[in-house]
This record gives structure tokens, sequence and C-alpha cells, in this order.
């Protein structure tokens, strides 16, 4: 079956796909666009996780879009209300009726001499093909593979009787109450997990082979309901926003200049909020910096109210292996479960799972470098969502959404249709993601890499982010616009200038 052809297509209706889609409603109303999907409902990572639960973990008044405020009084929400809030976003920019259903993306083929992606997908629903072309290939579909996380090799789990089951994919017919739980893990998952399992379960316990950083916030932010009522919506979301942006940006820089003092301070909040005597070194100590992996949010301090409580409990240790009825530890220990939850970490993949080719040529994303933390060099007319470590991962979704909009607008302008990021001049390369979680170094060898400097190099700051791509040049040495192949020769192939008041 073939389709048609649209100025843009995105692939990925979650989060960052519905707020791209709204960006070019917004910024570029001209340009026609679809939406692929490949899941059978928008909202991506907060359609596909259900476990007990499930929220941010990053504040609502960043991880919103900035164009439409949050307006739940709950700052750290859970899965339903940002599954709702998307949802309720596309239908108010009427995205949702460009969003194409389980339509899964295969491989996109760039062909120079037309300026144009085709691209083909397979759609689940009917196992029909489907191909369309498209002069802008826009990526949302985040960094983890949706059919499966990652689960390693666990000695002996063939021979436990009770019910194993992975966050990603939690069973709507798991009945936990009243059972003993195993949560193996100790990131985002686990610390969200073990709280909301022990309002039911029996006893839960964490079992960690290493600690995680968990800081207690409010799960309401006191200056937003301080402005609820007084002034205008969308002002108080600005100002909560903003506030939200600083205080994280100033926390992470705190954390990379003074790491030992960081540490220092994160143990004492932990000490603060546990029982006398806990072994806080032991637990929620790590052998790493704060910021070398992501800092876990406990909403109110859900966590450790539960292991006061006596409700669940953290274990560090590692697995020998599993028995009939549990887990027996290296130590020695045997600790019983009637049901074991691996949130054991994320299965990463770039771009999608769909393959590149660039004029006959495969494209292996691990030999490109990325421009800007949104494109691939060598790849023309094509950008892709990457989110921060560090913070939200919506504020570099609008970010680079803003910045696809002005690509596209100085296209329009100035006569070009091809927009090609290139290499940085030295071979020095370092990885895309700076962090050391597993489910990052697992998969350092399929990821794109950056270079050293400015526009190749991702700085994990929003604040110069904004700087650089809301208003800085747009045709700087790491790009090259032209024509196309089949374009004029000479110059329009050339790296083009614009004046400086074209800009902005």
């Amino acid at each position: 079956m073939t389709g048609d052809h649209v100025d843009v297509l995105i692939v990925g209706a979650g989060l960052s796909g519905i707020g791209a889609a709204c960006h070019l409603r917004r910024s570029c109303p001209d340009k026609t666009y679809a939406v692929l999907e490949a899941r059978a409902a928008l909202g991506g990572t907060w359609d596909l996780f259900r476990y007990p639960g499930i929220r941010s973990d990053s504040d609502m008044y960043t991880l919103g879009y900035s164009f439409r405020p949050w307006t739940d009084p709950r700052a750290i929400a859970d899965g339903e209300s940002i599954r709702r809030y998307v949802g309720q976003t596309a239908r108010e920019y009427r995205v949702d009726e460009h969003v194409r259903l389980r339509h899964r993306v295969r491989r996109a083929e760039w062909d120079g001499a037309t300026a144009r992606w085709t691209v083909h997908a397979h759609r689940d629903d009917t196992a029909e093909s489907v191909t369309l072309t498209c002069s802008f290939l826009y990526v949302c579909t985040g960094y983890y593979r949706h059919e499966a996380g990652y689960t390693p090799p666990l000695p002996g789990l063939d021979g436990f009787t009770g019910r194993v089951v992975h966050p990603q994919h939690w069973p709507a017919d798991l009945d936990h109450t009243g059972r003993r739980v195993v949560v193996i893990g100790s990131g985002a998952s686990a610390v969200t997990l073990v709280p909301a399992l022990a309002e039911r379960a029996a006893h839960v316990t964490m079992l960690q082979r290493s600690p995680s950083y968990v800081v207690a916030l409010p799960s309401r932010d006191a200056l937003a309901d301080a402005l609820r009522g007084r002034l205008p919506q969308r002002v108080a979301y600005q100002l909560v926003r903003w506030k939200n942006v600083l205080l994280a940006t100033a926390g992470f820089r705190f954390s990379r200049r003074a790491p030992a003092l960081a540490r220092r301070v994160l143990r004492r909040a932990a000490r603060r909020h546990l029982p006398p005597g806990y072994d806080v070194d032991r637990h929620f100590s790590p052998d790493y910096d704060p910021w070398d992996q992501r800092i876990c949010v406990a909403p109110d301090g859900d966590l450790f109210t539960a292991i006061t409580a006596g409700r669940a409990s953290v274990v560090t240790d590692r697995i020998d292996t599993f028995t009939a009825d549990g887990v027996r530890l290296s130590s020695g220990t045997h600790l019983p479960a009637d049901v074991v939850v691996t949130a054991t970490g994320l299965d990463l993949l770039v771009l999608g799972g769909m393959t590149l080719t660039v004029d006959g040529v495969d494209v292996d994303p691990a030999d490109t470098v990325a421009y800007k933390g949104m494109m691939l060099s060598g790849v023309p007319n094509l950008a892709l969502t990457v989110g921060y470590t560090n913070a939200s991962w919506t504020l570099k979704a609008d970010l680079v959404a803003g910045y696809v909009c002005r690509l596209l607008r100085h296209l329009d302008r100035t006569g070009r249709r091809v927009v090609t990021p290139l290499p940085p001049p030295d071979d020095r390369r370092s990885p895309l993601l700076d962090l050391r979680s597993g489910y990052v170094l697992r998969s350092l060898d399929r990821l794109p890499r950056q270079g050293r400097r400015t526009p190749w190099r991702l700085y994990q700051n929003y604040l110069r982010d904004l700087l650089l791509m809301r208003y800085g040049r747009l045709d700087d040495a790491g790009v090259r616009f032209s024509h196309g192949t089949d374009g004029p020769p000479g110059p329009a192939d050339a790296p083009h200038r614009t004046p400086p008041t074209e800009e902005c």
C-alpha cells in the first residue's frame, strides 16, 4: 500500500511526538504532517507502563509542555494523569486527527535527487505495508525498546514456583495482596514500586546489588499552591517552571563541582527519614558521585516511610540462586518470595529500531556524531529527540521541537530544501549520554557519539541550550544548507550565511 506525502513525518506519539506536532501547529501551520505510532494508543511511556505506583520522577511543571500549563495540584504525578494530559493536549491542538496508530516504522530511505525520505511502515492491526514520503523526518521514539525490558541472567530462576514479572509489562491479573514480594533493582522503577506494593503486600524487599541515591521531595509544589488563584494560570505556570529549572540546574552544578559535599548532604537527608541506627551507608550511599546516575525521587519520602513502618526493607547483596520459594543470597540469607519483580532496567533502542539509508548507503548511528544533540552527521533532514538525563525530558524535547520549526522556516525563507549536519573537524569523540547507569553502559556501542565542543557537544544544560537553540545561529559550522543534488550547482550547496536579523 502506498500512502501520501507530508512535509514532516513524526515517528512516535508519546510525550515528545505529541509535543512536536503541537509545535508544528503553532509555529508552522502551513506544513502538512502525520504522526506514526507503533502502539494501539498514544501516550508512549505513559501508556506502556502500568505497574503499581507508576509516576513521574520529575516535577510536572518542567515535564509538562512549555505551551500548555500543568493544572493538577500534584507536582509529582501518577502515570494515568500524565497520559490524560498528553491526550488532552493532542485533542486541544487537534493533532490526534493526524496520528496513525499501529504503524510500526521499519526503515527510511533518503533520496538526494528528490530531497525526500521514503518511509516504510508495517500496520500491526492489518499486516499491511505502508509507504509514505516526507521532506523532513522527525523521530520521537525515545531511546528504549518498548517490546521488552532488560533482565539479566538469574541463576536458578526456572526452579522458582512463584510469579516473576517485569515492570515494563505488568500483568493486569497479578494480585499481590498479602504476598511476600522481592523487587530486584535500585533504580527509579524499584523506588516507585516498593512503597506502592507495600500498601497491600505482606512485606516487600528491595534487593539491590548496589544502592542508588534517593531524595525525598514534596509531591506538591509550595509556590504553585501559593500562586494558584492569585495569578493567571499561564503566568503562574511559567514562574513555577522557571523556579524548578533554576533549582535543578543549581543542584546539578553543585553536585558536579562539590561531589563529596553533595554526597554528604544526600546521605544526611536520607538518615533523617530513616529509623535511628539504620545502616544508611550500606543501603543508600552509592560508590559513585551524584548524577553519575540519575537521582531517584521518593515523593513525600514514601519509600522511607514504608521502611520505617516495617512494611518494606532494603537488602544489599548478590543473588546466589533462586529457590522454589525465594532467593538465596551470596551471604547465605534466604529471602522468601511469592512474587519477584525484576526492576532491572531498560534495553536501549536507537531510532525506535528503524534502519536508515542515505542515497543507498546504510547508516550506522554509532558511526555518526550528534549535532546539537538532535541531528546526526551525514543524515539530511532528520531530527531526533533525546531528553536530558539530569532534568525533565520535555525541557529538551520542547527545545528540539522549536529548533525544528526554526529550521523549516529557514529552509522556506532561503529557498533551500536540505539541511545536513557535518561531523566535527577533529576526531575526538565521547559517548552521547554521560550516565554510568547499566542500561547506558550496555548500549554505548549502539549510540551516536558527541564531539568535544559546541555544536557537537551535549552539555546537559537547559539554560545554555535555550540560548543556543532558540536564539543561536542556524547556519553555524556544523551544518550545510543546500538545494539537494538536483538543484542548481555551485554556491547553493555551500554553507549558507543568513543575516543575523533573520535568525530570531
